[in-house]
């Protein structure tokens, strides 16, 4: 099995190093640096959950390449003659903030694959556990899919849900979510050739947007629960939810309890 890799967050350190440990073939890395242009923002956005691949890829002598949309002859159509002469199997997409176009998940066997974090086709979209948990939900999920032309609505290739405690804070949901996606992405690459492809119901799909840092600004008229979600929901390794003081600074808020 001859992978692809593209991969730009802690996430995606993980992933890879764990394929790396199981003997995964990977050919070549694709990652974005930590600040980086991407549609939605005017000026370039940052990364808080950046990881520095390429350290990863030099001690596994595995080709890196990056990309970033703002810059001339870095996007993803111009390494298109470098991923057809690799002649993938599979190109994975984890923990990545492009869309990846059609003629370039089209170079490998069995297409591209993601990972999210959610049970698709619920929260689609950016930032599916911070919405979960400030929506209070007391599960989520991983989704291993096959990408299409939209936002997360490709086959689904395997799913598992996973527990929201009350006490989790992003970071323990994020960690639940890292370790059950190793163990499905591992158990479909050993097993590539009985992968059953189902098709997601397309109506049923609800995109949530990207969150900015700004995003996380507190609105004190919603109630104890409420806060105490948007809290926990955006604590470390995230900004942060916070409210402004008179002068207009940010007073970060990284942990909070409801008062019986």
């Amino acid at each position: 099995m001859k992978v692809i890799f593209f991969g730009a967050t802690k996430f995606s350190e993980d992933i890879l190093t764990h394929l790396l440990n199981n003997k995964i073939d990977v050919s070549a890395l694709f990652t974005i640096p930590q600040e980086f242009g991407i549609s939605y923002s005017d000026t370039k956005v940052k990364n808080y959950n950046y990881s520095e691949l390429e350290i990863v890829a030099t001690k596994n002598n595995i080709p890196c390449y990056f990309i970033d949309s703002s810059q001339e002859g870095k996007k993803t159509n111009d390494y298109i003659d470098i991923i057809k002469n690799i002649n993938p199997d599979v190109i994975l997409i984890m923990g990545w903030y492009y869309m990846v176009p059609k003629k370039t998940r089209e170079l490998a066997k069995y297409g591209a694959w993601g990972i999210h974090a959610s049970m698709l086709p619920e929260y689609a979209g950016g930032a599916p556990l911070v919405w979960a948990i400030i929506n209070g939900e007391k599960e989520t999920g991983i989704t291993l899919f096959k990408l299409d032309e939209g936002v997360d609505d490709g086959d689904i290739i395997n799913q598992e849900k996973i527990k929201i405690e009350e006490d989790d804070s992003i970071k323990e949901v994020y960690e639940k979510v890292t370790v059950t996606s190793k163990k499905i992405l591992l158990n479909a690459l050993q097993n590539s050739s009985s992968i059953v492809f189902t098709p997601q119901d397309k109506s049923k799909i609800v995109i949530y947007p990207q969150r900015k840092p700004d995003d996380g600004e507190l609105d004190l008229t919603k109630n104890a629960k409420e806060l105490y979600n948007f809290i926990r929901a955006q604590s470390s390794p995230y900004p942060g939810a916070f409210i402004r003081t008179i002068d207009g600074k940010k007073l970060i808020i990284e942990k909070a309890r409801i008062q019986d």
